[in-house]
Protein backbone atom coordinates (compact mmCIF):
# COMPACT_ATOMS: atom_id res chain seq x y z
CA UNK A 1 0.00 0.00 0.00
CA UNK A 2 3.00 2.86 0.74
CA UNK A 3 4.52 1.42 -3.16
CA UNK A 4 0.89 2.61 -4.29
CA UNK A 5 0.89 5.98 -2.37
CA UNK A 6 3.84 6.88 -3.36
CA UNK A 7 2.94 6.10 -6.84
CA UNK A 8 -0.02 7.93 -6.71
CA UNK A 9 1.77 10.87 -4.76
CA UNK A 10 3.96 10.98 -7.56
CA UNK A 11 1.58 11.71 -10.50
CA UNK A 12 -0.36 13.98 -8.27
CA UNK A 13 1.77 16.20 -6.61
CA UNK A 14 3.93 18.76 -8.11
CA UNK A 15 7.04 19.51 -6.63
CA UNK A 16 8.86 22.93 -6.43
CA UNK A 17 11.81 23.16 -7.52
CA UNK A 18 12.86 25.57 -4.49
CA UNK A 19 10.92 27.89 -1.87
CA UNK A 20 12.91 30.67 -2.34
CA UNK A 21 10.99 33.40 -3.20
CA UNK A 22 13.35 35.02 -5.74
CA UNK A 23 13.93 32.07 -7.60
CA UNK A 24 12.46 31.51 -11.40
CA UNK A 25 8.76 30.12 -11.52
CA UNK A 26 8.49 26.27 -11.52
CA UNK A 27 5.73 23.65 -12.56
CA UNK A 28 4.76 23.91 -8.45
CA UNK A 29 3.44 27.34 -8.95
CA UNK A 30 1.88 26.16 -12.21
CA UNK A 31 -0.08 23.83 -10.07
CA UNK A 32 -1.09 26.27 -7.72
CA UNK A 33 -2.58 28.16 -10.45
CA UNK A 34 -4.78 25.09 -11.28
CA UNK A 35 -6.25 24.40 -7.71
CA UNK A 36 -6.99 28.12 -7.44
CA UNK A 37 -8.56 28.84 -10.36
CA UNK A 38 -11.33 31.51 -10.14
CA UNK A 39 -11.44 31.34 -6.06
CA UNK A 40 -11.70 35.14 -4.68
CA UNK A 41 -9.69 33.90 -1.52
CA UNK A 42 -6.61 31.67 -0.67
CA UNK A 43 -6.20 30.08 2.62
CA UNK A 44 -2.55 29.38 3.69
CA UNK A 45 -1.67 27.61 6.79
CA UNK A 46 1.06 26.26 8.58
CA UNK A 47 1.36 23.58 11.01
CA UNK A 48 3.32 25.61 13.43
CA UNK A 49 4.67 29.07 13.51
CA UNK A 50 7.97 30.77 12.79
CA UNK A 51 9.00 28.23 10.76
CA UNK A 52 11.65 29.54 7.65
CA UNK A 53 10.60 27.02 5.16
CA UNK A 54 6.57 27.70 5.71
CA UNK A 55 7.93 31.71 5.14
CA UNK A 56 9.43 31.63 2.30
CA UNK A 57 6.45 28.56 1.10
CA UNK A 58 4.11 31.16 1.72
CA UNK A 59 5.96 34.03 -0.16
CA UNK A 60 6.58 32.08 -3.18
CA UNK A 61 3.08 31.12 -3.65
CA UNK A 62 1.94 34.87 -3.13
CA UNK A 63 4.11 36.25 -5.19
CA UNK A 64 2.47 34.10 -8.09
CA UNK A 65 -0.61 34.57 -6.83
CA UNK A 66 -0.13 38.78 -7.47
CA UNK A 67 1.41 38.79 -10.44
CA UNK A 68 0.03 35.60 -12.44
CA UNK A 69 -3.73 35.80 -10.78
CA UNK A 70 -4.01 38.91 -9.80
CA UNK A 71 -4.91 38.87 -6.35
CA UNK A 72 -4.25 42.20 -4.36
CA UNK A 73 -4.01 41.83 -0.98
CA UNK A 74 -1.92 39.47 1.91
CA UNK A 75 -4.31 39.36 4.90
CA UNK A 76 -2.32 37.94 8.20
CA UNK A 77 -3.05 36.14 11.33
CA UNK A 78 -2.16 39.31 12.97
CA UNK A 79 -3.69 42.09 14.85
CA UNK A 80 -5.83 44.55 12.14
CA UNK A 81 -5.34 48.02 14.11
CA UNK A 82 -1.45 47.06 14.48
CA UNK A 83 -1.60 46.16 10.30
CA UNK A 84 -1.98 49.73 9.44
CA UNK A 85 1.15 50.88 10.13
CA UNK A 86 2.76 47.74 7.59
CA UNK A 87 0.24 48.63 5.36
CA UNK A 88 1.12 52.34 4.81
CA UNK A 89 5.26 51.37 4.70
CA UNK A 90 4.26 48.73 1.33
CA UNK A 91 2.79 51.84 0.20
CA UNK A 92 5.31 54.01 0.22
CA UNK A 93 3.55 56.12 2.66
CA UNK A 94 5.67 55.59 5.28
CA UNK A 95 9.57 55.98 5.83
CA UNK A 96 10.16 54.54 9.71
CA UNK A 97 12.76 51.27 9.54
CA UNK A 98 11.30 48.51 8.08
CA UNK A 99 12.10 46.37 11.42
CA UNK A 100 10.19 48.56 13.32
CA UNK A 101 7.03 48.05 11.11
CA UNK A 102 7.45 45.00 11.61
CA UNK A 103 8.24 44.77 15.57
CA UNK A 104 5.20 47.03 16.17
CA UNK A 105 2.81 46.52 13.13
CA UNK A 106 2.56 42.32 13.60
CA UNK A 107 1.54 40.68 16.79
CA UNK A 108 2.55 37.77 18.20
CA UNK A 109 6.04 38.77 17.37
CA UNK A 110 5.45 36.86 14.21
CA UNK A 111 6.99 39.79 11.90
CA UNK A 112 10.13 39.51 13.76
CA UNK A 113 12.24 37.84 11.29
CA UNK A 114 14.23 38.22 7.82
CA UNK A 115 11.69 36.38 6.24
CA UNK A 116 9.24 38.61 6.44
CA UNK A 117 10.96 41.60 5.94
CA UNK A 118 12.12 40.22 2.59
CA UNK A 119 8.72 40.18 1.72
CA UNK A 120 7.78 43.37 2.78
CA UNK A 121 10.50 44.69 0.85
CA UNK A 122 9.06 42.66 -1.92
CA UNK A 123 5.63 43.75 -1.51
CA UNK A 124 7.09 47.51 -1.28
CA UNK A 125 8.65 47.56 -4.61
CA UNK A 126 5.99 46.07 -6.40
CA UNK A 127 3.90 48.53 -5.50
CA UNK A 128 6.23 51.14 -6.49
CA UNK A 129 5.38 50.04 -10.05
CA UNK A 130 2.49 48.32 -10.14
CA UNK A 131 -1.13 49.82 -11.20
CA UNK A 132 -3.18 48.72 -8.30
CA UNK A 133 -0.82 47.97 -5.34
CA UNK A 134 -1.28 44.78 -3.01
CA UNK A 135 -2.40 45.50 0.49
CA UNK A 136 -1.86 44.48 3.77
CA UNK A 137 -4.23 43.68 6.36
CA UNK A 138 -4.09 42.29 9.92
CA UNK A 139 -7.32 40.11 10.55
CA UNK A 140 -6.72 39.21 13.99
CA UNK A 141 -7.96 40.85 17.55
CA UNK A 142 -5.34 43.12 18.59
CA UNK A 143 -2.58 42.80 21.12
CA UNK A 144 -1.79 39.13 20.73
CA UNK A 145 -5.12 38.77 21.84
CA UNK A 146 -4.27 40.14 25.51
CA UNK A 147 -6.04 43.31 25.31
CA UNK A 148 -8.62 45.99 23.29
CA UNK A 149 -6.79 48.89 23.92
CA UNK A 150 -4.76 49.01 20.68
CA UNK A 151 -8.25 48.26 19.01
CA UNK A 152 -9.58 51.59 21.05
CA UNK A 153 -6.91 53.40 20.73
CA UNK A 154 -6.98 53.23 16.73
CA UNK A 155 -10.38 55.31 17.06
CA UNK A 156 -9.52 57.91 18.85
CA UNK A 157 -8.09 60.25 15.72
CA UNK A 158 -10.85 60.24 13.86
CA UNK A 159 -13.18 60.76 16.56
CA UNK A 160 -11.38 63.93 17.59
CA UNK A 161 -12.44 65.03 13.89
CA UNK A 162 -15.69 63.57 13.46
CA UNK A 163 -17.32 63.52 17.10
CA UNK A 164 -14.71 65.14 19.23
CA UNK A 165 -17.35 65.86 22.57
CA UNK A 166 -17.36 62.10 22.43
CA UNK A 167 -13.55 61.68 22.25
CA UNK A 168 -12.89 63.21 25.02
CA UNK A 169 -15.51 61.15 27.23
CA UNK A 170 -13.53 58.20 25.46
CA UNK A 171 -9.54 59.28 26.45
CA UNK A 172 -11.21 60.58 29.72
CA UNK A 173 -13.58 57.52 30.66
CA UNK A 174 -12.37 54.36 28.76
CA UNK A 175 -9.01 54.60 28.25
CA UNK A 176 -8.22 54.40 32.06
CA UNK A 177 -9.63 51.35 32.22
CA UNK A 178 -7.04 50.40 30.60
CA UNK A 179 -4.59 51.13 33.71
CA UNK A 180 -4.42 47.48 34.74
CA UNK A 181 -2.00 46.27 31.83
CA UNK A 182 1.80 45.88 32.82
CA UNK A 183 4.37 48.49 31.73
CA UNK A 184 6.73 46.07 30.21
CA UNK A 185 6.11 44.67 26.81
CA UNK A 186 9.88 43.93 25.64
CA UNK A 187 9.53 40.04 27.02
CA UNK A 188 8.55 37.33 24.32
CA UNK A 189 5.76 35.99 26.62
CA UNK A 190 4.33 39.75 27.76
CA UNK A 191 0.92 39.04 26.77
CA UNK A 192 0.96 36.29 29.24
CA UNK A 193 0.37 38.67 32.50
CA UNK A 194 -1.49 40.90 30.25
CA UNK A 195 -3.92 38.29 30.22
CA UNK A 196 -3.41 38.07 34.27
CA UNK A 197 -3.96 41.27 35.22
CA UNK A 198 -7.66 41.64 33.11
CA UNK A 199 -8.77 38.36 34.97
CA UNK A 200 -7.19 39.98 38.30
CA UNK A 201 -9.87 42.52 37.89
CA UNK A 202 -13.19 42.77 39.95
CA UNK A 203 -16.13 42.40 38.30
CA UNK A 204 -17.58 45.64 38.44
CA UNK A 205 -14.35 47.00 36.65
CA UNK A 206 -14.78 44.15 34.04
CA UNK A 207 -18.46 44.84 33.83
CA UNK A 208 -17.98 48.68 33.06
CA UNK A 209 -15.06 48.16 30.63
CA UNK A 210 -17.07 45.97 28.99
CA UNK A 211 -19.88 48.23 28.93
CA UNK A 212 -18.06 51.33 27.51
CA UNK A 213 -16.34 49.06 24.66
CA UNK A 214 -20.18 48.44 24.31
CA UNK A 215 -21.32 52.05 23.75
CA UNK A 216 -18.22 52.45 21.50
CA UNK A 217 -18.79 50.56 19.20
CA UNK A 218 -22.45 51.26 19.22
CA UNK A 219 -22.35 54.86 18.85
CA UNK A 220 -19.84 54.49 16.26
CA UNK A 221 -22.11 52.35 14.24
CA UNK A 222 -25.05 54.80 14.55
CA UNK A 223 -22.87 57.35 13.85
CA UNK A 224 -21.47 55.82 10.64
CA UNK A 225 -23.12 57.51 8.07
CA UNK A 226 -22.58 60.90 9.61
CA UNK A 227 -18.92 60.49 10.35
CA UNK A 228 -18.59 59.83 6.28
CA UNK A 229 -20.47 63.30 5.78
CA UNK A 230 -18.89 65.27 7.40
CA UNK A 231 -14.87 63.70 7.55
CA UNK A 232 -12.51 64.07 4.35
CA UNK A 233 -11.49 60.62 5.06
CA UNK A 234 -13.76 57.97 4.37
CA UNK A 235 -11.57 55.20 4.69
CA UNK A 236 -9.80 56.28 7.93
CA UNK A 237 -13.49 55.93 9.12
CA UNK A 238 -14.64 52.78 7.83
CA UNK A 239 -10.96 51.40 9.33
CA UNK A 240 -11.90 53.30 12.71
CA UNK A 241 -15.34 51.48 12.34
CA UNK A 242 -13.72 48.42 11.94
CA UNK A 243 -11.28 48.85 14.48
CA UNK A 244 -14.08 49.17 17.30
CA UNK A 245 -15.77 46.10 15.98
CA UNK A 246 -12.59 44.37 16.65
CA UNK A 247 -12.01 45.87 19.92
CA UNK A 248 -15.72 44.30 21.22
CA UNK A 249 -14.80 40.93 19.85
CA UNK A 250 -11.42 41.18 22.02
CA UNK A 251 -13.22 42.38 24.85
CA UNK A 252 -16.06 39.17 24.49
CA UNK A 253 -12.54 37.22 24.07
CA UNK A 254 -10.80 38.03 27.46
CA UNK A 255 -14.62 37.89 29.33
CA UNK A 256 -14.99 34.38 28.13
CA UNK A 257 -12.10 33.28 30.36
CA UNK A 258 -13.71 34.19 33.18
CA UNK A 259 -16.54 32.09 32.95
CA UNK A 260 -14.06 28.76 31.67
CA UNK A 261 -13.44 27.33 34.81
CA UNK A 262 -17.00 26.70 35.84
CA UNK A 263 -18.64 27.05 32.52
CA UNK A 264 -21.31 24.01 32.04
CA UNK A 265 -21.99 24.73 28.12
CA UNK A 266 -19.32 24.50 25.00
CA UNK A 267 -17.17 27.24 24.74
CA UNK A 268 -16.83 29.49 21.70
CA UNK A 269 -13.97 30.58 19.52
CA UNK A 270 -14.07 34.09 19.84
CA UNK A 271 -11.46 34.78 17.92
CA UNK A 272 -12.02 33.15 14.78
CA UNK A 273 -15.28 34.57 14.37
CA UNK A 274 -13.00 37.93 14.78
CA UNK A 275 -11.14 37.02 12.32
CA UNK A 276 -13.97 35.59 9.73
CA UNK A 277 -15.68 39.04 10.23
CA UNK A 278 -12.78 40.74 9.16
CA UNK A 279 -11.76 39.25 6.25
CA UNK A 280 -15.26 39.04 4.95
CA UNK A 281 -14.67 43.57 5.62
CA UNK A 282 -11.56 43.29 4.04
CA UNK A 283 -13.54 41.14 0.73
CA UNK A 284 -15.40 44.18 0.29
CA UNK A 285 -12.32 46.17 -0.54
CA UNK A 286 -10.58 43.78 -2.54
CA UNK A 287 -10.66 42.05 -5.47
CA UNK A 288 -8.62 38.37 -4.18
CA UNK A 289 -6.82 38.03 -1.32
CA UNK A 290 -4.58 35.58 0.40
CA UNK A 291 -4.96 34.94 4.02
CA UNK A 292 -2.41 33.03 5.89
CA UNK A 293 -2.99 31.84 8.74
CA UNK A 294 -2.34 28.48 11.37
CA UNK A 295 -3.98 25.29 9.79
CA UNK A 296 -6.26 25.38 12.64
CA UNK A 297 -7.39 29.06 11.93
CA UNK A 298 -8.03 28.09 8.22
CA UNK A 299 -9.19 24.50 8.08
CA UNK A 300 -12.88 24.00 6.49
CA UNK A 301 -13.36 21.91 9.98
CA UNK A 302 -13.73 22.14 14.07
CA UNK A 303 -10.37 22.65 15.87
CA UNK A 304 -9.66 19.58 18.49
CA UNK A 305 -6.06 19.20 19.19
CA UNK A 306 -6.42 17.53 22.78
CA UNK A 307 -5.50 17.73 25.76
CA UNK A 308 -5.17 21.45 25.18
CA UNK A 309 -8.86 21.56 23.05
CA UNK A 310 -10.92 19.31 23.83
CA UNK A 311 -14.16 20.23 22.57
CA UNK A 312 -14.39 21.07 18.70
CA UNK A 313 -14.52 24.48 18.09
CA UNK A 314 -15.63 26.26 14.91
CA UNK A 315 -13.20 27.58 13.13
CA UNK A 316 -12.43 30.88 10.83
CA UNK A 317 -12.76 28.26 8.14
CA UNK A 318 -15.67 27.14 8.53
CA UNK A 319 -17.76 30.42 9.07
CA UNK A 320 -15.99 31.41 5.65
CA UNK A 321 -17.00 28.30 3.95
CA UNK A 322 -20.57 29.13 4.99
CA UNK A 323 -20.68 32.14 3.24
CA UNK A 324 -17.85 31.75 0.19
CA UNK A 325 -18.44 28.02 -0.79
CA UNK A 326 -16.36 27.64 -4.03
CA UNK A 327 -14.83 31.29 -4.00
CA UNK A 328 -12.69 30.11 -0.97
CA UNK A 329 -9.35 27.60 -1.48
CA UNK A 330 -8.00 26.46 1.76
CA UNK A 331 -4.09 24.87 1.16
CA UNK A 332 -2.59 23.11 4.72
CA UNK A 333 0.61 23.32 5.35
CA UNK A 334 2.49 19.69 6.34
CA UNK A 335 6.90 18.94 7.20
CA UNK A 336 8.20 15.57 7.94
CA UNK A 337 10.93 16.49 10.27
CA UNK A 338 13.42 18.96 11.24
CA UNK A 339 13.29 21.62 14.26
CA UNK A 340 11.21 24.39 15.74
CA UNK A 341 11.97 27.66 17.20
CA UNK A 342 10.11 27.99 21.07
CA UNK A 343 10.30 29.68 24.31
CA UNK A 344 9.51 28.93 27.54
CA UNK A 345 10.41 30.65 30.98
CA UNK A 346 13.34 30.40 33.12
CA UNK A 347 13.67 30.08 36.83
CA UNK A 348 14.92 33.72 36.61
CA UNK A 349 12.56 34.97 34.17
CA UNK A 350 10.69 37.79 35.01
CA UNK A 351 6.73 38.21 34.52
CA UNK A 352 6.60 38.25 31.04
CA UNK A 353 9.63 37.24 29.85
CA UNK A 354 10.94 33.92 28.25
CA UNK A 355 14.19 32.53 26.72
CA UNK A 356 14.04 30.79 22.96
CA UNK A 357 15.53 27.23 22.36
CA UNK A 358 15.31 25.45 18.89
CA UNK A 359 13.81 21.57 19.52
CA UNK A 360 13.79 18.80 17.29
CA UNK A 361 10.31 18.27 16.35
CA UNK A 362 10.56 14.58 15.83
CA UNK A 363 9.00 12.06 13.39
CA UNK A 364 5.72 12.99 12.13
CA UNK A 365 2.21 10.76 14.01
CA UNK A 366 2.14 7.97 11.63
CA UNK A 367 -1.09 8.49 11.07
CA UNK A 368 -0.93 12.35 10.13
CA UNK A 369 -1.51 13.82 6.71
CA UNK A 370 2.15 14.78 7.26
CA UNK A 371 3.54 11.56 7.28
CA UNK A 372 1.13 10.42 4.60
CA UNK A 373 2.50 13.34 2.03
CA UNK A 374 6.08 12.18 3.29
CA UNK A 375 5.86 9.06 1.17
CA UNK A 376 6.22 11.05 -1.85
CA UNK A 377 9.80 11.63 -1.08
CA UNK A 378 10.11 14.94 -1.95
CA UNK A 379 11.78 17.82 -0.58
CA UNK A 380 8.80 19.75 -1.13
CA UNK A 381 6.02 19.52 -3.04
CA UNK A 382 1.85 20.91 -3.66
CA UNK A 383 -1.21 18.25 -3.78
CA UNK A 384 -4.25 18.71 -5.10
CA UNK A 385 -6.40 16.87 -2.20
CA UNK A 386 -9.61 16.68 -4.32
CA UNK A 387 -7.90 14.60 -6.43
CA UNK A 388 -8.06 11.83 -4.51
CA UNK A 389 -10.13 8.59 -5.36
CA UNK A 390 -13.17 7.83 -3.59
CA UNK A 391 -12.64 4.18 -2.99
CA UNK A 392 -10.09 1.94 -3.03
CA UNK A 393 -6.55 1.60 -1.61
CA UNK A 394 -5.57 5.13 -1.89
CA UNK A 395 -8.70 6.02 -0.54
CA UNK A 396 -8.58 4.22 2.51
CA UNK A 397 -5.34 5.45 3.13
CA UNK A 398 -6.37 9.31 3.29
CA UNK A 399 -9.40 8.40 5.25
CA UNK A 400 -7.09 6.75 8.22
CA UNK A 401 -5.54 9.90 8.85
CA UNK A 402 -6.56 11.49 11.68
CA UNK A 403 -5.13 15.13 11.54
CA UNK A 404 -1.88 17.38 11.13
CA UNK A 405 1.04 17.00 13.15
CA UNK A 406 2.07 20.12 15.31
CA UNK A 407 4.99 19.00 17.37
CA UNK A 408 4.57 16.19 19.48
CA UNK A 409 0.96 17.03 19.30
CA UNK A 410 -2.09 16.26 16.77
CA UNK A 411 -4.51 18.37 15.28
CA UNK A 412 -7.43 16.39 15.29
CA UNK A 413 -8.92 16.60 11.53
CA UNK A 414 -10.08 14.58 7.81
CA UNK A 415 -7.40 16.26 5.80
CA UNK A 416 -10.10 15.76 2.65
CA UNK A 417 -12.60 17.54 4.74
CA UNK A 418 -10.65 20.18 6.07
CA UNK A 419 -8.30 20.96 2.92
CA UNK A 420 -8.39 21.55 -0.87
CA UNK A 421 -4.91 20.84 -0.89
CA UNK A 422 -2.15 20.75 1.09
CA UNK A 423 1.98 21.63 0.60
CA UNK A 424 4.57 19.29 2.30
CA UNK A 425 8.27 20.40 3.48
CA UNK A 426 10.54 17.38 3.93
CA UNK A 427 12.38 19.30 6.75
CA UNK A 428 11.51 22.67 8.58
CA UNK A 429 14.22 25.26 10.37
CA UNK A 430 13.87 28.06 12.54
CA UNK A 431 12.96 31.42 11.02
CA UNK A 432 15.84 33.75 11.23
CA UNK A 433 14.53 36.28 13.56
CA UNK A 434 16.57 39.12 15.05
CA UNK A 435 14.96 38.14 18.92
CA UNK A 436 17.93 37.37 20.82
CA UNK A 437 18.88 34.98 23.21
CA UNK A 438 17.48 36.23 25.89
CA UNK A 439 14.43 36.51 23.97
CA UNK A 440 14.54 40.62 23.77
CA UNK A 441 13.69 42.21 20.41
CA UNK A 442 17.17 43.49 19.10
CA UNK A 443 16.67 47.13 18.74
CA UNK A 444 15.61 48.69 14.78
CA UNK A 445 19.15 49.24 13.07
CA UNK A 446 17.99 49.11 9.51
Amino acid sequence: MTDDLAAWLHEAATPFDTLDPDAPEDAGLEALAAIVGDARVVMIGESAHRVHEFYDARHRMLRHLVHELGFTAFVMESGLPEGRLVDDWILGRSDALPRDVLNRGMTYHMGKCQEMLEQLAWMREHNAHAERPVRFYGMDIPASAATAKPAVEACIPVLERVDPAYATVVREQLLPLFDHLPGDTSGLAWAAPAIQSYLALDATTRFELTARINELAERMLARRVHYLEIADAAAAVEFAVRCVVTARHADAFLAAMIAGPTRRYPSANIRDLAMAENVRWILERETRIVVAAANGHVQRAPFHAPPFVNEPMTTMGEHLAAVLGNELVVIGGTYGAGEAWLHRPALDSLPGHSVPFVEDVGAPDPTSLDALLATAGMAAHLVDLRRVPSNGAIADRFAAARGTTNGPHMQLLDPLVGFDAAYFVERISPWHTWIDAAGLTLSARK
